[in-house]
């Protein structure tokens, strides 16, 4: 199978990252294998569209758009995938920054037509120069990053995560696009799942397909310091329970919430327990690292009872398919 053509999108919806922006674009246009095309697609925000039409406005590799749908990440992705014209579309966070091989990773593990999806490994980078002692590895998900309890290697999985991912754009043609009204929107809660929510309906509309995961396939994620407190810790938590809501209002409670049984029976009780015997040998961190887990667990349990009860009296648009989805559809 030849080597395929790799279209990056980046959306953006701030001029606060515009230095960010310009790393993550200069990382994609260092990469071992070429892309064929940069997508920076922005928000809603005329100005930083502007900026950036100039300051690539002789960039031939490099295209910017505006969300052409409602405000919001989903939109966003949804605008890239229509104008990208790669067999691959791959995703890339607008505060990230690529490692050299990273869509060299991707594209090898599509060597395999099977494969329709592919995530890497995602790093955080911490403002505060070091991670924070009570911050749980397990909950690295919290900011953006590849959290504790993901197996290692190049293995199959239910979901990709969204800042750092692949599909094929035979994977959108198959199951739509990213439903708005999961991820963010511009607001001031930070959502997520809608990655989770397009995979497990990927899954659903082509079962002989494969998800993977490879965890050489690295991006380094910028966490401000504004993330690295607990209260945005608990607040990313309750976010998260809302969305899960969602996802396991719209595809059931068995796939929505599979993954996470695992995690919540497995991986945080080994944490906590490291945690308890890290405090115990008077490491430091680690009383507030447990505590943070309960505490991180018990937050996502209320918003996710509080997003049941809205999800009930809901709903919310799958993109790209022109449905409206309010329940177990498929």
């Amino acid at each position: 199978m030849s080597d395929p053509g790799i279209s990056v999108v980046i959306c953006a919806y701030t001029e606060d990252r515009w230095e960010d922006i310009r790393a993550a674009v200069s990382s994609v246009r260092a990469q071992s294998y070429p892309a064929l095309e940069t997508l920076l697609v922005v928000d809603h925000n005329p100005a930083l569209g502007q900026r950036l039409e100039h300051a690539y406005r002789t960039a031939e590799d490099v295209r910017v758009l505006p969300n052409s749908g409602p405000r919001g990440l989903s939109s966003g992705r949804n605008t890239g995938i229509a104008a990208a014209r790669g067999e691959v579309i791959a995703f890339l966070d607008d505060d990230a920054l690529a490692e050299r091989d990273w869509l060299r990773r991707f594209a090898e593990a599509y060597a395999d037509p099977r494969v329709l999806a592919v995530g890497g490994r995602t790093e955080p980078v911490w403002a505060s120069g070091r991670r924070p002692a009570w911050f749980p590895e397990e909950f690295d998900w919290v900011v953006g990053c590849t959290y504790r309890g993901l197996p290692p290697g190049r293995v199959r999985v239910r979901n990709v995560l969204g800042g750092n991912a692949s599909f094929r754009r035979t994977a959108f043609e198959a199951a739509g696009g990213f439903a708005t009204g999961i991820g963010r929107d511009g607001g001031h809660r930070p959502l997520g799942c809608e990655e989770t929510e397009l995979c497990i309906r990927l899954t659903r509309a082509r079962p002989d397909g494969v998800l993977l995961i490879d965890d050489r396939a690295v991006i380094h994620h910028r966490v401000p310091r504004a993330r690295e407190n607990f209260a945005y810790f608990r607040t990313r938590a309750y976010a998260e329970g809302l969305s899960k809501a969602l996802v396991a209002r719209s595809v059931g409670a068995a796939k929505g919430l599979e993954s996470e049984r695992r995690y919540t029976t497995r991986v945080l009780p080994a944490g906590v327990a490291r945690g308890l015997r890290d405090a115990l040998l008077g490491r430091p961190g680690g009383a507030g690292r447990a505590g943070a887990i309960v505490a991180g667990v018990l937050t996502a349990a209320g918003g996710f009872a509080v997003g049941s009860l809205r999800a009930r009296r809901g709903s919310y648009a799958t993109a790209g398919t022109g449905e409206r989805t309010g329940g177990p559809h498929e």
